[in-house]
């Protein structure tokens, strides 16, 4: 009984060991949101880099009822 529970305590602790470091990412950007990510997934009638499609792209999100935090409260 003493062995299994020694053990188990001792798995326990050992796995506490293998924890990775949990840092924050920054995510800041060098390039303006406009610009795009360079992949081939965009909405349908916005060209990556052109900042008048990407504000109103944006513009008919939000009157679409897209934004979460409008929905959501």
């Amino acid at each position: 009984m003493k062995y299994t529970f020694l053990m188990a305590t001792l798995a326990v602790f050992l796995s506490a060991c293998g924890d990775k470091p949990q840092t924050l990412g920054t995510g800041s950007q060098d390039v303006a949101p406009h610009s795009g990510t360079g992949k081939p997934f965009a909405a349908g009638g916005w060209k990556q880099g052109d900042k008048a499609s990407w504000e109103s792209q944006l513009k008919a999100r939000t009157q679409q009822g897209q934004n979460d935090y409008n929905r959501m409260n």
